[in-house]
């Protein structure tokens, strides 16, 4: 079984390729020869770094929700947006 990591993004958890091979992979074919030659050329300590850049351009399926919340805001239709002078200090955690 291949070897993913989980990441939390705005539309849920999203599995994620966790090695370099899966990532180039799963990345569309128009980025992946970008990816193999900064991959190849990045220090070994920089190399996390690259991954968490890279892996933010893989598809997932909540692409397109997402997708559609842009589109409904460029359009004017702001219902549902919170403003930060809207909000009150009770989004944040106790801690």
């Amino acid at each position: 079984m291949a070897q993913t990591l989980t990441m939390y993004m705005t539309g849920g958890p999203v599995r994620i390729p966790a090695t370099i091979r899966a990532v180039r992979e799963a990345l569309p074919a128009d980025h992946r020869d970008e990816f193999t030659a900064e991959a190849e050329t990045t220090d070994v300590g920089d190399l996390p770094m690259l991954l968490a850049s890279w892996v933010m351009r893989i598809p997932t399926e909540h692409d397109a929700d997402e997708e559609a919340l842009i589109a409904r805001i460029r359009a004017g239709d702001l219902s549902g947006v919170t403003f930060p002078d809207d909000l009150t200090d009770e989004y944040r955690s106790a801690g």
